[in-house]
């Protein structure tokens, strides 16, 4: 664990340089007479959001587990996704890890269930570009030209050049290792344990060709999604200086700050912020004060939620194994 300090330590380094430049100019006086301003009852609702699209992740974990592990329950995959996320608060992505070890102790291997949840991964990524194109379709005379000259036009310059070979680069070597590993993997001990682990990662990974019935997870996938939207759309609700803003308004505004969830920072702290501050104010004209205002009222009331849920299944997985 001692290996992983620099890497913690750099992504607190990162959230604190963050919080700073997203928080430097506010105008504290506006900022407490707006959060005197908001209507609370939308926030109860955010909320419940919030909690709709915890169970929808839990109920699609569930599925993808069960190929492996039938008997697996609904409440021990609850109070695993609640620890995991408690975590990751804490340790950028520490918490799928963490939530593969209490899982694993059901009935399936440690790497199918960390393979599980790539799929996972994979499939959020492809919501949030669905989302992301839908948006720019929707809205395409008001995000167009946010989206052209801060999005488009830094990739389409020489940056892109350099990304595609970083990417392409990263490919080859991935794939190189891999091929590697199993071509060693019958003469070389390591080698062998770590063929085992990649077969039992891409096992967990194609679990969701295993499994029954697919439209339920697509379904849930659906819906976990649809859940963030409207998180999004409560919270524009619930302050009187946004309400005027649509929801296909709230799915630009979703897909935005789920880039802060690439950003290495724990929680998305200070990169949620900045983010979702920044496009308020440079597509909708509100104020630094006004965004900023929104990003900590979605973000913290969000945390608050998941720390609380996460310390409760902490202590009844704990006095489980006791029991």
């Amino acid at each position: 664990m001692n290996k992983n300090i620099p890497k913690y330590l750099i992504s607190f380094i990162l959230a604190g340089v963050l919080v700073y430049f997203a928080f430097r100019g506010v105008d504290w006086t506006a900022f407490w007479q707006g959060l005197g301003q908001t209507r609370w009852g939308w926030v109860a609702l955010f909320v419940v959001f919030s909690l709709l699209a915890l169970v929808l992740r839990e109920e699609r974990w569930r599925a993808l587990i069960k190929p492996f592990d039938p008997e697996v329950k609904r409440l021990d995959v609850w109070d695993s996704v609640n620890v995991g996320n408690v975590v990751n608060v804490v340790l950028p992505g520490a918490g799928e890890f963490v939530r593969c070890g209490y899982v694993s102790r059901r009935g399936i291997s440690y790497d199918k269930a960390l393979g599980t949840i790539v799929c996972e991964r994979v499939c959020d990524l492809v919501a949030i570009l669905v989302l992301f194109a839908i948006a720019l379709g929707a809205g395409w005379e008001k995000f167009g030209s946010f989206f052209a000259e801060q999005i488009w036009e830094p990739l389409a310059g020489g940056l892109q050049f350099s990304l595609w070979w970083i990417v392409g680069g990263a490919v080859a070597l991935i794939a190189g290792g891999i091929w590697a590993i199993f071509h060693w993997s019958g003469s070389n001990k390591f080698c062998g344990k770590l063929a085992g682990w990649i077969r039992g990662l891409g096992a967990g990974f194609a679990s969701i060709s295993k499994m029954e019935r697919k439209w339920p997870f697509i379904l849930h996938t659906v819906g976990i999604w649809t859940m963030y939207v409207l998180m999004c759309w409560a919270g524009f609700k619930a302050l009187p200086m946004l309400d005027s803003l649509t929801f296909v308004d709230a799915l630009f505004i979703s897909a935005v700050g789920n880039i802060a969830s690439v950003i290495p920072v724990p929680g998305g702290i200070g990169a949620y912020h900045y983010l979702v501050a920044l496009t308020l104010q440079s597509i909708y004209a509100a104020t630094w004060d006004t965004g900023i205002l929104y990003a900590t009222l979605c973000h913290e009331t969000h945390a608050i939620l998941i720390i609380v849920l996460g310390i409760l299944s902490y202590f009844r997985l704990t006095l489980r194994k006791k029991a």
